[in-house]
């Protein structure tokens, strides 16, 4: 189980598949192991690092507030560490402004970057649905709340689809037997590296390459903060997914991955 040292915690990562590294961030509650289908797929092509993000999984989880210039440091203390620069980063949801900072903190340290439903600042309305996922995190049984974050995230058209909902039926009762939650002072963490997270004015001074992709129906973070971050990024190319959710990497999955894949081989 490899941990290292970085910015004053315990940081956990994983390594898999062989070629030019990706570092793998992901978003708010989650443990870098969601990554697994995309991981599956990337692994053939690149050496993965997938991390825990401090206040989740097997890293530390401190009391916050944490920031995302916080997150990248601790990222790019990993890469470091182990002799990394000019990575490819991909980053997902929180994933992606921690990839932002990344690559404005520390630009040797990206090649290039895929961010995932991201955004350069939170208005109003992002701001309470992240304070009311801290909220109900601390009133709700674990597959409650596994409910609540796929209503955030997915689209109608997965809810509507029988494969799709089994699958979220059969993750709501995994997180009643999950053996290390994540804990509510690692959520409040997070969710303040969120809410205070604004890069308008950094934006166009990264001028590593990004795929900037965001779903069409994502009610979390909706398109117009996508649409946002590739418009201020000089290097930027911009996709989205008609008719899905926050988890398009997941509803579109089989067109994401090569596509993913393509652009990381060509950055």
């Amino acid at each position: 189980m490899p941990f290292i040292k970085s910015n004053g915690i315990n940081l956990y990562y994983e390594e898999q598949g062989k070629g030019d590294p990706l570092l793998l961030i992901m978003g708010i509650t989650a443990p870098g192991s969601v990554w697994e289908k995309h991981l599956e797929y990337w692994k053939q092509y690149f050496r993965c690092i997938i991390v825990d993000n401090r206040g989740v999984g097997r890293s530390d989880k401190p009391s916050g507030p944490y920031t995302s210039s916080m997150m990248a440091d601790d990222c790019a203390g990993l890469l470091q560490q182990l002799g990394l620069e000019k990575v490819r980063v991909a980053g997902v949801s929180m994933g992606s402004i921690i990839a932002q900072q990344l690559a404005y903190r520390h630009p040797n340290l990206v090649k290039s970057m895929v961010l995932m439903c991201p955004w350069a600042r939170c208005d109003n309305t992002a701001k309470d649905i992240f304070r009311h996922m801290v909220d109900i995190k601390a009133r709700l049984k674990p597959d409650e709340f596994s409910r609540y974050i796929q209503l955030l995230i997915f689209s109608k058209a997965s809810f509507d689809n029988e494969v799709s909902y089994q699958g979220m039926l059969e993750d709501r009762e995994n997180a009643n037997k999950d053996t290390n939650p994540q804990p509510l002072i690692g959520l409040e963490g997070q969710a303040a590296a969120c809410i205070e997270h604004h890069t308008l004015k950094q934006l166009n001074e990264i001028k590593q390459p990004a795929l900037v992709i965001g779903g069409e129906a994502d009610k979390f973070t909706p398109l117009w903060m996508t649409k946002e971050v590739a418009e201020l990024l000089p290097n930027s190319e911009l996709h989205t997914y008609p008719e899905s959710g926050h988890a398009f990497h997941w509803e579109n999955i089989e067109d994401f991955n090569p596509r993913v894949k393509q652009w990381l081989l060509t950055h």
